[in-house]
């Protein structure tokens, strides 16, 4: 099990970056809500429409953003897994290593910027997601915290 843990952890601080600016700009996008939809009056409104499907604008507005939000809400309880383990590293080096892999840098780059190899990131980052994994809770233990498990790789 902290196997699995360790590897869904290494999943998500590979996509850290990337969700969070996801979630900047869904967030951004739903600030307007509804702008400009009407849904359909007069003649339109009383004619027969296919079965199964709504062609009220505003319907499959809500729903297209409903889905959004379920998108933004994975990637948040994603990124909560990290976030809620950060306290765990205390090494300097290893705090910025995590620092420059949740701002999406590739190890070569954390490398020339900290004056190490970039095999050395790998194994600082190997000890980040040790730490890491190590927090999560067996399940026998009568706690209700099994975000980790419950999570898949985006990619």
């Amino acid at each position: 099990m902290k196997e699995a843990a360790s590897k869904q952890i290494e999943s998500i601080l590979k996509d850290y970056h990337w969700m969070m600016n996801s979630i900047k700009i869904l967030r951004d996008s739903m600030k307007d809500a509804g702008a400009g939809l009407t849904a359909q009056y007069g003649d339109a409104a009383g004619m027969p429409k296919a079965q199964g499907t709504t062609m009220d604008p505003v319907y499959r507005e809500i729903v297209r953003r409903e889905r959004r939000y379920s998108v933004i809400q994975k990637y948040e309880a994603k990124i909560s897994v990290i976030q809620d383990r950060m306290h765990l590293i205390t090494d300097e080096r290893e705090t910025e290593v995590l620092h420059w892999l949740l701002e999406g840098k590739s190890y070569r780059w954390i490398a020339m910027h900290m004056g190490l190899s970039h095999t050395h990131i790998g194994r600082i980052k190997d000890s980040i997601v040790k730490k890491m994994s190590e927090d999560v809770p067996n399940g026998t233990d009568g706690t209700n915290d099994t975000k980790l498990l419950k999570h898949k790789s985006a990619c």
